[in-house]
């Protein structure tokens, strides 16, 4: 079925998932150089109407589509795997699966359930750990036990333990901000924050952990 795949050439039009909502918005153009079996390699994106190129960072999760006969938009997510010295420079980017070629854009950062724990520090000094109910590039969201309460709109200092694979272990910190609380029936309450502050590079150690537990869901 690989005339699903867009071919050598083909130009990939682009959107970045940074959890930026202005960002997200501005369409990069890039052309396809070469394809493998894991990958597709591109040129690096050109930001339409002002041609300035824009720089990526390994883990960078995009939203792509390009155009197939008709003018018919495909549309998948990826993110990037690595930087490509050729006679250009090139990108490379994992290449989806056929079936995950669609034809409706998916936006939003991958989320995957985990109980991971993370410990949390309110303003006003209230502290806690908890484990959350998903993890993504854009935020997480945790339990809170029956009695205790956080209001949304509030700012949070957390910081998260990941788990790998290869069994090492990194704490993440970031400052988040309570996008919604969500009642359980059980009394309980789950906490949905979006990232406000995080550095790039803690960024990418959690959507790496998102991209290894996700390869685990498909891989059962």
């Amino acid at each position: 079925m690989s005339a699903l795949y867009p071919k050598i050439n083909d130009v990939l039009y682009i959107q970045l998932d940074t959890g930026d909502e202005k960002e997200a918005k501005i369409v990069y153009k890039s052309r396809i150089s070469d394809m493998d079996d894991e990958s597709m390699y591109m040129e690096v994106p050109l930001q339409e109407g002002t041609g300035r190129l824009k720089k990526l960072f390994i883990g960078d999760e995009l939203s792509a589509y390009f155009l197939s006969e008709g003018g018919v938009k495909n549309y998948f997510n990826s993110y990037v795997l690595s930087h490509h010295e050729d006679i250009i420079r090139l990108v490379r980017i994992k290449k989806p699966d056929p079936d995950q070629i669609t034809k409706v854009q998916r936006r939003s950062f991958l989320r995957v359930q985990a109980e991971l724990e993370v410990a949390v520090i309110a303003k006003d000094g209230t502290q806690f750990l908890t484990k959350t109910d998903d993890v993504g590039g854009g935020g997480v969201s945790f339990h809170l036990k029956p009695g205790q309460s956080i209001s949304e709109g509030s700012l949070l200092t957390c910081w998260v333990l990941i788990p790998y694979k290869n069994g090492a272990v990194e704490h993440v910190p970031f400052e988040g901000e309570v996008v919604r609380v969500k009642q359980l029936p059980t009394n309980r309450s789950i906490v949905m924050l979006k990232f406000n502050h995080i550095v790039d590079m803690e960024r990418q150690k959690l959507i790496r952990y998102c991209f290894e537990r996700q390869f685990d869901f498909r891989n059962r």
